[in-house]
């Protein structure tokens, strides 16, 4: 339980990658722990995309970006791996249940020694006809809203350390 805690307080946002690939065996325990989020009812409404093909990450950053209003940016930061959370809308704690899957890829990441970061504009990605496009493509079928990306590789740099907790974060009922 030790070491579950200092993962969950030394997880910080990576926004610098090396280029190299993520192993198999990370991938697949990053996986792992985001089909084991907690969703409404047990109904596993969220599905997860492994993403590496370079092409696909560069189209999906582009789009990203353009929604972000900054068409120069990589919002991705040059990660080799992106996971894309999309929730069945049809579940009405849909919202809820994704983002409890990218919160337990960002905390594996970090337990396996990856770096990540979660991109939001999902929604706004997989809404778009490009976006149903390319959901067509995959084979994804259904009502899904774009949750967020989370993604993956090894820093490029230093864990920062953490901001002091502010005042007042937690009040006592007893």
């Amino acid at each position: 339980m030790a070491s579950t805690l200092e993962d969950l307080k030394n997880r910080r946002s990576c926004r610098s990658y090396q280029p190299r690939q993520i192993t198999e065996e990370e991938l697949q325990q990053v996986l792992e722990a985001g089909t084991y989020a907690p969703t409404g009812r047990g109904a596993q409404a969220p599905i997860i995309v492994v993403v590496q093909d370079k092409e696909t990450i560069a189209a999906l950053s582009r789009q990203n970006a353009a929604i972000m209003g900054n068409p120069e940016a990589d919002p991705f930061y040059g990660a080799p791996t992106v996971l894309i959370v999309l929730a069945d809308k049809s579940r009405p704690t849909y919202l809820y249940d994704g983002s409890c899957v990218m919160d337990n890829l960002l905390n594996a990441a970090q337990a396996v020694g990856l770096g990540a970061c979660w991109i939001h504009r999902a929604k706004e990605e997989f809404e778009s006809e490009e976006g149903k496009a390319l959901l067509k493509q995959w084979g994804i079928q259904g009502d899904y809203e774009g949750i967020g990306h989370c993604v993956l590789g090894y820093r490029a740099d230093a864990i920062p350390a953490p901001a002091p907790r502010k005042e007042n974060y937690v009040y006592y009922v007893r």
